[in-house]
């Protein structure tokens, strides 16, 4: 397999732990954002969205974060990152998306560019905007979770999901643009259980071969 990727992608930081977590290798070629190596005709090729990740795995290209790891999580079952009753199942991505879906689209790289350079939005204008969304949705997943009987050392019982794998990417945005993340207490405790296993630590942007 071939995952092609940046240190500091959200995205792609979730395929590394789920690899991670299953025990799989590939090869990572890194696609420099920062220097629009994303639009370039080759990259474009391969991903028409000009984003990261891609992974190629054989005669499958895949992008989209969330889809590569269903994907993966099907070719390769053990351990799984959704549990197997169909409740559990919709209950990891329903704390997924979440993340997947409210916080990290409006607050993507892209985004935040588009809000400066085309809109003339300030840099402290854009920082509130980041926060907002980011405080707006870390406050639902925290009562979703906080009290759940479902909730246990991980976002849903004892066994990191696919929720886990989208959380900590976005705790390790909060804490980079300075967010208090003291109202969110069940949150920050998951993410530490995620980062204390090797899974995480490996995949975390300033362990990768690219960072900085």
């Amino acid at each position: 397999m071939q995952l092609y990727t940046y240190w500091r992608s959200s995205a792609a930081y979730r395929v590394r732990i789920g690899l991670n977590l299953k025990g799989l290798s590939a090869e990572q070629l890194f696609v420099p954002l920062p220097e629009g190596a994303q639009r370039d005709t080759d990259y474009l090729a391969l991903n028409p969205q000009g984003l990261v990740p891609t992974l190629i795995d054989g005669d499958v290209r895949l992008t989209q974060s969330m889809a590569i790891l269903e994907y993966l999580d099907e070719m390769h079952p053990d351990p799984g990152l959704l549990p197997k009753d169909p409740a559990g199942r919709a209950r990891v991505r329903q704390l997924a998306q979440v993340m997947a879906c409210d916080i990290h689209p409006v607050d993507n790289l892209k985004v935040l560019n588009f809000l400066t350079k085309q809109m003339g939005v300030s840099d402290d204008a854009r920082l509130t905007w980041y926060r907002h969304w980011v405080d707006e949705g870390l406050t639902g997943l925290e009562g979703l979770l906080a009290g759940n009987p479902d909730t246990g050392r991980f976002c849903h019982g004892d066994q990191p999901s696919l929720a886990d794998l989208c959380l900590v990417p976005q705790l390790y945005n909060a804490r980079r643009f300075d967010i208090d993340l003291s109202p969110y207490p069940t949150v920050v405790k998951i993410d530490a259980a995620c980062n204390s296993l090797d899974a995480f630590k490996i995949a975390a942007p300033e362990a990768q071969k690219d960072a900085f």
